[in-house]
């Protein structure tokens, strides 16, 4: 006997009426979807873990207030990207004072040592990474959105506040953009991956 999956409207129902050992079914479903975007936005896999969780935490804390009318993983994408955007912002008036005592200096010379990246930047994903950190943070942002997360033109108009047919030339303009930038940055490594 084969079980289905059930949908997340169907989750959130059950977590709504007090199971809530259901709300594991959306975390682990979403779970490399959250971190991707909080990727997106710091570069830094502990801050990006962090955040996600956060995230999780706090869609939980407000799971009442979903209304269904978008995707679950749009919903959560807003959420994701506001922590974010405060986190950075909070670092950012934090870098301020840090930055008199040179630790970021310190801090960068001690990364550019650590070789625990060289796989993975030389996976596709790792190329096709560092191509999008290249790009401006629109075409990234609809890039991340259409490929990492799945969503439909209709969804990334509604995150994006515009409307369908502007996202779908927002796309198609990144997509070229993304495809000069591999080719002007990263020809040798595209030629040998793909």
């Amino acid at each position: 006997m084969m079980q289905t999956v059930p949908s997340d409207q169907e989750v959130i129902a059950q977590v709504l009426k007090g199971n809530q050992q259901k709300y594991e079914l959306l975390v682990n479903k979403y779970q490399s979807f959250a971190f991707t975007i909080a990727l997106r936005y710091t570069k830094n896999r502990e801050d990006a873990e962090e955040l996600a969780q956060s995230a999780f935490v706090k869609a939980y804390l407000n799971l009442k207030d979903y209304r269904g009318d978008a995707k679950f993983s749009t919903w959560l994408y807003t959420i994701v990207s506001s922590l974010c955007l405060s986190f950075l912002r909070k670092k950012k008036l934090d870098i301020h004072s840090l930055n008199q005592e040179g630790v970021f200096e310190r801090a960068n010379a001690n990364e550019s040592n650590l070789k625990a990246d060289v796989i993975e930047q030389h996976s596709r994903t790792g190329l096709l990474n560092r191509a999008l950190q290249l790009l401006n943070p629109d075409d990234a942002k609809v890039l991340t959105l259409f490929y990492k997360a799945e969503q439909s033109l209709e969804e990334i108009a509604q995150i994006l506040h515009t409307e369908p047919n502007n996202a779908k030339v927002k796309l198609h303009r990144a997509r070229q953009r993304l495809k000069e930038t591999m080719e002007k940055h990263f020809a040798r490594e595209v030629q040998e991956i793909f």
